[in-house]
């Protein structure tokens, strides 16, 4: 990231995302987030919610390979719930542009259902927010995760971290 004239950080070079969804079971809300993250492969980062564009040029790779406590920008979807025998999920979709010098979009979705219909979901919206822009679709990925409460708090989690590589 650099900073630009007016301020704002600009993502340039060589820019990164992955995609990561898990789920956490724990008596407290916030321990069963913590380990969604760590299913997800995001615990050790201090995440930054950002809303949902791809960079230009950005590249999959398979795990975030900062260094642990770095801030880590993430458009992300979340659900918790402690009601036994409800299912809750969280999905994620990018929508890769066919030219690198196009943007991307990203779509995070969460409810009482599948992770399979979630990520339908999210996919869709992700097209159909390229088509808005006018920008041409090379792939979309996603990913996603359900859950059926049990006990204590059950979290689902399902983002797409995006940062600048180190080298």
């Amino acid at each position: 990231m650099r900073t630009h004239r007016s301020g704002s950080l600009e993502m340039v070079g060589d820019v990164k995302f992955a995609l990561g969804a898990g789920k956490g079971v724990a008596e407290d809300y916030i321990l069963a987030f913590d380990r969604a993250l760590r299913e997800a492969g995001f615990s050790d980062y201090n995440l930054l919610k950002v809303s949902s564009v791809l960079p230009a040029g950005a590249r999959l790779v398979n795990a975030v390979d900062m260094s642990k406590g770095s801030l880590l920008p993430i458009a992300f979807g979340e659900k918790a719930s402690n009601v036994r025998g409800q299912r809750i999920g969280a999905a994620v979709a990018v929508a890769v542009p066919e030219n690198p010098e196009d943007i991307g979009i990203i779509m995070e979705v969460t409810g009482e259902e599948s992770a399979d219909t979630l990520r339908k979901k999210a996919e869709a919206l992700a097209l159909m927010a390229m088509k808005d822009r006018g920008i041409a679709v090379k792939e979309v990925l996603s990913t996603g995760v359900d859950a059926v409460v049990e006990e204590g708090y059950t979290c689902v989690f399902a983002g797409v971290a995006i940062w600048k590589g180190q080298g």
